[in-house]
């Protein structure tokens, strides 16, 4: 009997070890053979001096005041027209919601759909108390140790600034696309772009305008942040997270604090703000997830592509693993974080008000109707009112990776940066692209931007930076991608 016990055991075993050999190596890689191109010839340092010209200038967005940095975007406006000579002769400006940028470089061919580039013009402040805290000045536009210092370049005038390099060698050039190319500057991103992205989107659409692809910042090439790769990886947001932000208030009786009630409102918030921080949203591998694990897998070397191959019998062990890592666990659930908690004027008064906002990011497959229901149930407690608050949006839709657009994203990144293994991914933050998907057959969001997991920091904090020779990386990319979605236009 035990004999037979144990043989069945090894058989088990043996068949067990055998489906997961089979499916780990069954899995062919999806990435494009391509060998690299030479880059377009660029001046490194005469860029860089432009770029930091633009970082000089304080286009902030402040929450509440819309105008407040009018006179700076006035200035980029002006700089970039002198920065970039030929790109202002040859295409179309228009300002539009004030001091968003919209430019057209018209096609030759009337009857291919357009295609649009997408960057943002604004920056987020400084957090209060941090700037003791930079190496060099944040609003200087330092060029030192092969780097351009400051904010904005990185999110996104870098990705702006390289844009317009781009054009301006392409038309030195003679070229002339095949599509239409629109080039979108936002000045409101860090503020959702409801007065500049949103309205670039319903000026195109009441002018009947179709596009092929949207791209717009998003996932880097990141290189020594996932375990199990050697190469860098390249992520290509295929879709971003939805946003809400709900308020929840709860009230009571005022009072001297000598004689503080059972439960008091500021009580019955905490409690409630506890419960939704033990009790998240579900995770799942799906969707994105699960086309990234796919693209990413037959890369991987030794455990880790075991694992990956086989999620059907892994899944719970990787699912435990992601939750451990702030970034990994975003991008496999709707997440919750609490902001903003007020209440209370004077140490000796029970206040009657008790407020918090807790920021919601939605993964694909759950929505805001999911999320107020989540909160309800977690929270338990009738006395605690909920409701949105500000802005929000949907998740977006997910874009096809099976697509013409996709391949050349693909190809591209592994022309300009070799040996990149490119996946699809899943932008956590928002971006103005959101604003195009009523009009663009796909939305992509990825920023050809290098960065090693101590860079990760630096977006939106401190010593925020880019690197010259990474610089001249995203001009030729960005060059590349023009010419060549020339070559494929869709009709």
């Amino acid at each position: 009997m035990l004999k037979r016990i144990f043989l069945l055991s090894a058989a088990a075993l043996l068949l067990l070890a055998l489906a997961l050999w089979t499916n780990t190596y069954r899995k062919a890689s999806r990435q494009i053979d391509v060998p690299p191109i030479e880059h377009v010839k660029v001046d490194g340092l005469a860029a860089a001096e432009r770029l930091a010209g633009a970082v000089r200038l304080r286009t902030i967005t402040y929450d509440g005041r819309p105008d407040a940095s009018a006179g700076e975007f006035l200035k980029l406006h002006a700089h970039l027209a002198q920065s970039f000579p030929l790109t202002h002769k040859t295409l179309e400006k228009e300002v539009v919601g004030g001091y968003s940028l919209l430019y057209t470089w018209p096609g030759t061919d009337p009857t291919a759909k357009a295609i649009m580039l997408m960057a943002h013009q604004d920056v987020v402040p400084l957090a209060a108390g941090t700037e003791k805290d930079w190496s060099v000045d944040p609003f200087a536009g330092t060029i030192r140790d092969g780097f351009v210092w400051g904010r904005g370049s990185w999110d996104d005038k870098g990705n702006l600034f390289s844009i317009m390099e781009a054009i301006e060698s392409l038309v030195a050039s003679g070229f002339r696309p095949k599509q239409t190319v629109y080039v979108v500057a936002g000045h409101d991103e860090e503020a959702g772009g409801e007065r500049g992205a949103r309205r670039v989107a319903e000026l195109l659409a009441a002018r009947g305008v179709k596009l092929d692809f949207v791209m717009d910042e998003g996932t880097l090439i990141t290189d020594g942040v996932m375990k199990g790769l050697d190469p860098p990886v390249a992520m290509i947001g295929i879709a971003e997270k939805g946003i809400m932000t709900l308020s929840l208030h709860t009230h009571d009786e005022p009072g001297h604090a000598s004689m503080p009630p059972r439960e008091t409102a500021i009580g019955m918030l905490s409690e409630a703000l506890a419960r939704l921080e033990r009790h998240p949203m579900p995770a799942a591998i799906d969707g994105v997830a699960a086309e990234m694990f796919d693209a990413l897998a037959p890369e991987m070397r030794g455990m880790q592509r075991v694992v990956l191959s086989n999620l059907w019998l892994f899944r719970p062990l990787v699912m435990r693993e992601l939750e451990r890592s702030r970034s990994s666990n975003a991008f496999t659930r709707t997440t919750a974080a609490l902001t903003v908690v007020q209440s209370g004027n004077k140490v000796n008064v029970v206040p009657a008000h008790a407020e918090a906002f807790v920021n919601f990011r939605l993964r694909p497959g759950d929505t805001q109707d999911d999320v107020i229901r989540h909160t309800h149930e977690v929270i338990g407690n009738p006395a605690v009112d909920v409701k949105r608050f500000g802005f929000a949006s949907e998740a977006s839709p997910v874009s096809r990776t099976a697509s013409p657009s996709y391949r050349l994203m693909s190809r591209t990144i592994r022309e300009v940066f070799p040996r990149t293994v490119v996946a699809p991914g899943l932008m956590v933050a928002a971006t103005d692209s959101r604003h195009m998907a009523g009009i663009a057959d796909h939305v992509y969001r990825f920023s050809p931007v290098r960065a090693r997991e101590e860079d990760l920091s630096r977006f939106h904090g401190t010593n925020e930076r880019l690197s010259i020779r990474n610089y001249v990386e995203m001009i030729a990319f960005y060059h590349r991608l023009i010419e060549e979605a020339s070559g494929m236009a869709v009709h």
